[in-house]
Order: C-alpha cells, then structure tokens, then sequence
C-alpha cells in the first residue's frame, strides 16, 4: 500500500512550483519588455511602408484640383466643426473632474485637455493622451491616482459615444460590411448590436454601482454615477457627429452622413492599432479602400487632405500655444496650485 506521501504534494513542492512559474511569467515579461520597444516601431513602418507603396498609384493632381475648388466659406465651416469637436473633447476632462472632485480650475482643466487633445492627434496618445497630460496635472498639483481616474473617465467618454454610434450605424444595415473583411451582413449586424449592449451596460452598471469601489491594481476605482454616465454617452456621440459632420461637408453630398461616419470610425479604430503617430497615411488609406468605388480618387484624397489639415494641425497651433500658455502658469503658479488642488473632496455622487 502507498503512503500518502506519495500522492499528496508537499508544501514546498508546491512553493518551488508557484516560483517556477512565477518566474517563468517574469522571463516572458521582462523579454516583451526589451524587444517592444523594437516591435512596435517595426511594425508601424511595416504598415507605413505597404501605404507608402500605392502612393504612386493615388491620382494627386486630382486631390489637388478637388483641393482648390472648396470655397472658403466651405472650409471655414468645417473650421467650425473641428474646432467645435475639440471644445467638446475638452470637456471629458470635465467629467472626470466632476467624477474625481479635484480642485483644478475649470478652465485650466479644459485647457489641458485641449492641448492633449491636440497633441494625441498629431503626435500619438503615448505623447499627447498620457505624457504630456500627466506633465500638465503633475505640475498643477494632481496626484498619479487622480490623474489616471481623470484620464480613464475621458478615455470611457471616447470610447463609449463611438460605441453607441457606429453600433447603431452597423446594426441599422446603412452600412455594408466592406469586402475585405470577409463576413456577412448578419455578423456585421450583430457586432453592431453587441456594441450599442455594451454601452447600455456601461450606463447600467454605473447605475446599479451606486459608490462601489473595486480594487485595481493596489488602487480603488470607482465608477461614475448613473446620470453622469449618461452625460458621457451624450457628449460623446455628440463630438463624434461633429467629426462626421466635417468630412460629411468636404466631401459635398456624394456620399450619405451615415456612410461618411462609419467609415471615419472605421478609420478611427484603424489608426489606434496602427502605431504611426498621427494615424499618418491611415486615414487616407481607409478611406480609399472602403469609399474608392463611390467618389472620384481625386475628390475623396482631396477632402481627407483638407480634413487632416482642419481637424488636426491647424488645432494643433492653439494646441501648442495653450500649452505654452499652461506650462508658464504653471512655473509662476506652483505653491497657490498644488493647495487647491490636493484640498480633501467629498465623494461623487
């Protein structure tokens, strides 16, 4: 007969095994570590690369006689437009201000966020959306804890209106699944609805959380209140109807604002995964692939051209002067800053 010894792990072997595979965790980790800073790049000028390739084959004389037909008061509205976008990008931040109760300026709050906003577009969200809007709060006197709630309420805001939309938009059927992603109308459908349910439990669940906390990481998170998620929901697909709006206008009526949105979406998502700053080449890419067969090459590159142009760099010329603006206050302001906004807070409600 055998002992039980035999069959029953032993208290240390169980230890060697948990640091054996501990370690083992740690090996994969630290190597993703040392080589991502390789991989990511690579892969960005991969995709750069494959865009770069057909550029020969994209009919610019075209795109740039499209370009000097837009009547000034044409562009000056999809001015508009962005510029109104970006205003409303801005107050995400707001939200997670109301969320997190810090005691930051409503304007300057508004002002970081508009100059990460900028920033993000142009440069990358590691640049824009993290590095320089940390930078900005940390000088202003937030804490890492706070400033990533705030960072992660506007980045849910973001994602949750583009959820609702182009959910909407798939599931309606006004948009056909584009041939290169190989799938029926009825998948395409039900992604659409899975992604409007998703952002119906979001508002939900912060409903039904009522002040719960989880802990995260060695953090408490809490999530917003239940109107306050039906005000990002709002803000949200607002901003992004804006956005649709601009192309919608450079793009004079030859395609329907519901294809027009879905495809800046789809190209939204395409951008994120692609690690090119500024979606460079992306946005463009997209946009012949999936609208080439319904507009003229040269019109469609000329209003993705003029779109890049309104929408992100001429936003990013205030986008620099504000954040020259907040860096000097900062600088004549840190004592009188970093006591208002570290002041205890109540909880949000």
């Amino acid at each position: 007969m055998s002992s039980d010894s035999a069959t029953i792990p032993s208290p240390a072997h169980d230890s060697a095994a948990a640091a054996s595979a501990a370690a083992g965790k740690r090996g994969i980790a630290g190597l993703w570590a040392r080589y991502k800073r390789w991989v990511v790049p690579a892969f960005g000028l991969l995709v750069l690369a494959m865009l770069l390739s057909h550029a020969h084959k994209i009919d610019w004389a075209g795109a740039w006689h499209a370009l000097k037909q837009y009547k000034l008061s044409l562009l000056a509205g999809v001015l508009g437009l962005a510029l109104a976008s970006h205003a409303l990008y801005g107050c995400f931040d707001l939200i997670g201000r109301h969320h997190t109760r810090h005691k930051l300026g409503l304007l300057r709050t508004w002002g970081i966020a508009l100059a990460s906003y900028a920033f993000n577009l142009n440069l990358g969200s590691l640049v824009g959306g993290v590095a320089l809007r940390a930078r900005l709060y940390a000088k202003a006197g937030l804490d890492e804890a706070t400033v990533a709630q705030v960072v992660g309420v506007s980045l849910a805001t973001n994602w949750l209106g583009y959820g609702l939309l182009a959910g909407t938009l798939f599931a309606s059927g006004l948009i056909a699944p584009p041939e290169q992603a190989h799938m029926t109308a009825t998948t395409f459908r039900a992604i659409g609805v899975g992604m409007v349910l998703l952002a119906a439990a979001y508002v939900a669940w912060c409903f039904a959380s009522k002040g719960r906390t989880w802990q995260f990481r060695g953090r408490k998170v809490r999530l917003p209140s239940g109107p306050l998620a039906l005000v990002q929901l709002v803000m949200s697909a607002c901003n992004w109807a804006l956005m649709g709006g601009a192309m919608y206008l450079l793009l004079g009526d030859q395609v329907s604002y519901g294809m027009t949105l879905g495809v800046l979406m789809a190209a939204a998502v395409v951008g994120v995964v692609t690690p090119i700053p500024a979606g460079l080449g992306v946005l463009e890419a997209v946009y012949l692939a999936l609208l080439s067969g319904t507009v003229p090459q040269g019109k469609l590159m000329g209003a993705v051209l003029a779109y890049r142009a309104l929408y992100y760099l001429l936003p990013l010329a205030s986008g620099i002067v504000i954040y020259v603006l907040l860096e000097r206050y900062a600088s004549q302001h840190p004592a009188q800053e970093q006591e208002q906004a570290q002041e205890p807070a109540p909880a949000s409600t």
